[in-house]
């Protein structure tokens, strides 16, 4: 993820934003973080011709007017967003969220409240992933 790319979090409640953009910020592994609060936001943002594709997207699933899972079923159906990776971050330990959002194909699930110390834990786990497994044309 050592890139000038965004990171896109979907995320409507503000301490959950500021632990990740502070883990986002302490570890320098991306470009700008991007904060919508729901998944029409998201979706508006993703397909806005002036902004440019994020390296990543963390997900709450729990939002108002779009939720978490109805963005990701729009999101991997469509062609030239499906592959952007994205990680959910929810407060559902529900068996069906988990098992839906890994049907949709999300390369993570991690659930709140999350120490900030696990989440720093989590992201760096991301970062070497996807440091290895980065296409070099620069495209998931």
């Amino acid at each position: 993820m050592r890139t000038s790319k965004p990171v896109l979090l979907v995320e409507d409640d503000d301490v959950d934003a500021m632990m990740v953009r502070k883990a986002v910020d302490e570890l320098e592994i991306a470009g700008p973080l991007t904060r919508v609060t729901n998944g029409e936001e998201a979706l508006a943002y993703l397909r806005s011709e002036g902004n440019e594709k994020p390296c990543i997207i963390f997900l709450d699933l729990n939002m108002p007017r779009m939720n978490g899972a109805e963005f990701l079923k729009v999101v991997k159906a469509d062609d030239t967003l499906k592959r952007v990776p994205i990680i959910v971050l929810t407060a559902s330990k529900e068996q069906c969220d988990i098992v839906s959002s890994f049907d949709l194909c999300v390369a993570g699930y991690i659930v709140k409240p999350v120490d900030y110390e696990r989440f720093v834990q989590a992201l760096k786990t991301i970062d070497l992933y996807w440091t290895l497994s980065e296409l070099p044309n620069g495209r998931w």
